[in-house]
This record gives C-alpha cells, sequence and structure tokens, in this order.
C-alpha cells in the first residue's frame, strides 16, 4: 500500500479519525498480530469516535454555556433539597424527546445554573442543539431585534433549538412588548422543543413579575404543563471564585 497518498486522500475526504489510527497502526509492532477485518474495525471505530467529538465540540461552542459543568460532578451532599432521583432522570434523554420544559427555582447560590448548564451539556452530548441565554441578555435581544426588523430570524433560531435555557428568569424586570414577544418564542416551541427556565422566583410570583395577568396565564400554561419541577433551598454554595455545583 502507498502509504503517504493513501493518508492524504482520508485527510482530503476529512477521514481524520481514520487517518490518525491508520498512523498509529503502522507505527504499532502489534498491528501485524490483527486480522484485515479487526484493523479496519479499529479504523471505522476511530473515525466514528472523531466524528462525534468534533460535533459535540460544535454543539457546545454554539450553546454558549455560561458554565463547564457535568452530570456527573452535581453535588448531593450540600443541603439544597436537590433530589438525585429528578436529576438521574433528566439525564436521560426522555424529557427532551417528549418535549417537556424544566423549572429550576432557588435563592441565589444555591447551584441553578450549574444544574442548567450540566443539564444542557448533557442535551449537547446526547446530540441535541442547544442555546443558553442570560435571561436580561434575552429581553435585551428581543428588543433589539424588533427595532431593528431581524425578529422573525431570531425567533427561527430559537425555535430551532431542541433545548433552550433561560438562565435568572426574573432578574430584571421587561417591557410588555418583550413578555409578549418571549410568549411566541414558547409558542414556537409547544410539542417540538423543551425549555429550561431558572428563577429566583417561585412560579407563584410570576404573575407580579410580568404584570399583565393574561400573558403571565399564557406563559405558565406553556411552561409549567408537563415540566419537571427543582425547588432548591439553603445557604449559598459558591466558593471565592463565584461558581457552585
Amino acid at each position: 500500500m502507498l502509504f503517504e497518498p493513501t493518508l492524504e486522500k482520508m485527510l482530503a475526504m476529512k477521514l481524520n479519525g481514520m487517518a490518525e489510527a491508520l498512523e498509529e497502526q503502522r507505527r504499532s509492532l502489534n498491528a501485524g498480530t490483527l486480522s484485515f477485518e479487526e484493523r479496519l474495525g479499529f479504523l471505522v471505530e476511530r473515525q466514528w469516535l472523531w466524528k462525534q467529538n468534533r460535533a459535540l465540540a460544535t454543539r457546545l461552542k454554539y450553546a454558549r454555556l455560561r458554565q463547564s459543568a457535568v452530570i456527573e460532578d452535581v453535588n448531593y451532599r450540600h443541603p439544597r433539597g436537590l433530589s438525585r432521583g429528578v436529576m438521574e432522570q433528566l439525564s436521560g434523554s426522555d424529557w427532551l424527546n417528549h418535549a417537556q420544559n424544566c423549572i429550576i427555582t432557588g435563592p441565589t447560590g444555591v447551584g441553578k445554573t450549574y444544574l442548567a448548564c450540566a443539564l444542557a451539556q448533557n442535551a449537547c452530548r446526547s446530540g441535541y442543539r442547544t442555546l443558553y441565554f442570560y435571561a436580561p441578555k434575552l429581553f435585551r435581544e428581543l428588543a433589539a431585534c424588533q427595532a431593528d426588523g431581524s425578529l422573525p430570524a431570531f425567533l427561527k433560531k430559537l425555535a430551532r433549538a431542541r433545548l433552550l435555557v433561560v438562565d435568572d428568569w426574573g432578574l430584571e424586570k421587561a417591557s410588555p412588548v418583550q413578555y409578549r414577544d418571549f410568549l411566541e418564542v414558547l409558542d414556537d416551541r409547544i410539542g417540538y422543543a423543551s425549555t429550561l427556565i431558572t428563577s429566583q422566583f417561585p412560579t407563584d410570583r410570576w404573575h407580579e413579575l410580568i404584570g399583565d395577568a393574561t400573558v403571565a396565564d399564557a406563559i405558565l400554561d406553556r411552561l409549567v404543563h408537563s415540566a419537571h419541577r427543582i425547588n432548591l433551598d439553603g445557604k449559598s454554595m459558591r466558593d471565592p471564585k463565584g461558581r457552585t455545583a
């Protein structure tokens, strides 16, 4: 076999994982003891892993998560009312497959953002397109898009995400127009995609935050129905660098 031309063709076809494995086999003293089928199997497996890792990196970059968090590092020792069973249920894909929502509430510092980012990272690992937004920034983006006429394109981008994370809902009050735009975001997701909300405020105070009872009812109806609820309590978990788990 002409090694270099073969390697160049693999790279030209973006078979990088297979090319790396081929080079390793060439250097390995044990490669000669393997059958053709075994060597081919290793090449294909490496290409599959390379492609999966590249796709995951792309999804994580697109999601723009606020924290680098993983389900496996969630802290269950801190007394904050976090159920391991609920997190294990959410670490699967059923709630995303059925377009269910998740609402995480609790005081500042108890790990709401970390849990949201861990679930979002897990969704990316499971192959789902995910988007993270800090709630005040999302509402500012909605207002800017409303002003420059790009709102339809932005709404389409949000609708394409199988998981939309809105972190720190209620931290800043939005305008009535922005709440109605957010309602449209939720309308586009019903029955198709999941939304994860974190907030310092329990849902029974959202009418007070939104102001318009009709819009508040509509938002709650689209979010709370079939939503998984995580209600946290307790003292802040923040370390000196401001991170929580």
